[in-house]
């Protein structure tokens, strides 16, 4: 017979499950890691390389302790062993080196790139990973336009820096503005990356999503006000590779994804080869020189000083430091010493010859291959074959084809933020294939304490 009980048959309440202090506090280190390596050359502008290195000797020594803290589930069979194998062949460089000295510094920005991009790939579960790189965005986008109003409201005049001009102050009369890099290009690479990072945390359906909006409304503000034509063919490119993933998506039966591969690379491949004949045209249309703003007169000056080496190159030096120069009187822009050869793989050449080269390729390659197919593919562990795709596994792809752009016109790939992100999801994939699932993903000890609610 029933019978009345005074003790209730449910659970009793508790509260709910929260973040960890400690989570919390190496989430915000991350955050403050990859900001590092978003704003770096403004950084350097601001307080001067040897500052901007005690910065990055000391960021590497913390992480290092975290990590022996932390000690997050690794799988060493599964490590970025390409990107290893490249930064071993720079370190190598320094035997036949023609410029010790600048190798030595800055095979220690690479170094720690390196380590900080395994670190945040490591030591964050997916949707973490992706939080950071958009609270990184953040900070990126509001320190270039702070400082863009500070220039154009209280100084009123252009900024400089050594003999480069750092800010002109165009905020309120229409000119192009540059950020907190100093370069028109960087800074709408860098806001195409919080563009990416923004719009997947929408989609995921992140909280404050009005927030998100509105920093997205933002970073587009000054992506447009960049005038970059390198942004505007970054932003096709990675909206071509957006529409491309989402298509392949719909595909049902095992051959449907080949017709779409054949279409999609053949407009990739026209666009892209047409996009070069016709520079000239296009070019001007940007308001940009037919010479891609003396980037041939550049390439054309490092090839023939790279053809003397090219097996094993001058030895890395990555970016171009002041009193080593790699160029002989070419290495300047209008007068004004540049850092770089404008090409990732022209500068890889002059550095690391053609072995260099190879293994760069191999670590894009591998990079782009994985990413793809993470942000393709339908999650699958078992036989269940209906689990809904996640958002996030759209940021590796989209940052990846934002690369392959910058690649042609800009060394930033090497150093950086693009090496950063290059070591960090190339690892993370190779670590958690899926978002949320196996060790790396749900171990408590690199997670909130608990298990994360989704989409946040």
């Amino acid at each position: 017979m029933a019978m009345h009980t005074n003790h209730p048959v449910s659970a009793p309440p508790a509260a709910p499950v929260r973040e960890t202090t400690g989570h919390l506090l190496l989430r915000a280190w991350c955050v403050f890691l990859v900001t590092v390596a978003l704003v770096g050359e403004g950084l350097v502008r601001a307080v001067g390389a040897p500052i901007t290195g005690a910065i990055v000797v000391v960021s590497t020594v913390v992480s290092l302790a975290i990590w022996a803290s932390v000690r997050p589930p690794l799988l060493v069979s599964r490590l970025p062993w390409l990107a290893f194998a490249f930064v071993g062949w720079a370190v190598l460089s320094l035997a036949w080196s023609a410029w010790p000295a600048a190798s030595v510094v800055t095979l220690s920005l690479l170094l720690s790139t390196t380590f900080h991009g395994l670190f945040v790939g490591t030591v964050l579960a997916w949707r973490d990973v992706v939080r950071v790189v958009a609270s990184a965005a953040k900070w990126a986008v509001a320190i270039s336009l702070l400082f863009e109003l500070v220039v154009a409201v209280a100084v009123r005049h252009p900024v400089t820096s050594g003999d480069v001009v750092w800010s002109s102050g165009h905020l309120f009369d229409g000119g192009p503005l540059q950020g907190i890099a100093g370069d028109p290009d960087q800074l709408a690479a860098v806001m195409l990356v919080a563009l990416i990072a923004f719009g997947v945390r929408y989609a995921a359906r992140a909280p404050r999503r009005g927030l998100l909006l509105a920093w997205m409304v933002v970073a587009g503000f000054l992506f447009v006000r960049s005038e970059s034509a390198t942004g505007v063919v970054s932003a096709l490119f990675v909206a071509l590779v957006l529409g491309t993933v989402l298509v392949m998506r719909t595909a049902r039966r095992p051959g449907e994804r080949t017709r779409w591969y054949v279409l999609y690379a053949v407009v990739g491949l026209g666009g892209a080869a047409l996009l070069w004949l016709w520079r000239e045209p296009v070019s001007i249309a940007l308001g940009r020189a037919a010479d891609l703003a003396g980037r041939e007169r550049v390439w054309s000056a490092v090839l023939t000083r790279a053809d003397q080496h090219p097996f094993v190159g001058w030895g890395f030096s990555s970016p171009w430091l002041a009193g080593a120069p790699l160029v002989d009187g070419a290495m300047t822009d209008g007068g004004v010493a540049i850092a770089q050869a404008h090409n990732v793989w022209l500068d890889a050449f002059l550095q690391l010859g053609a072995v260099g080269v190879v293994l760069l390729a191999l670590v894009f390659f591998a990079y782009l291959w994985r990413s793809w197919f993470f942000a393709v593919d339908r999650p699958r562990w078992d036989l269940r074959s209906d689990r809904p795709y996640s958002p996030l596994t759209l940021v590796p792809t989209l940052i990846g084809a934002l690369l392959v752009v910058q690649g042609v016109v800009d060394s930033g790939p090497l150093v950086a933020w693009g090496w950063l992100f290059v070591v960090l999801f190339g690892a993370k994939i190779k670590q958690a294939p899926l978002v949320g699932v196996g060790p790396a993903e749900q171990s408590l000890s690199i997670e909130r304490g608990e298990l994360q609610r989704t989409g946040d």
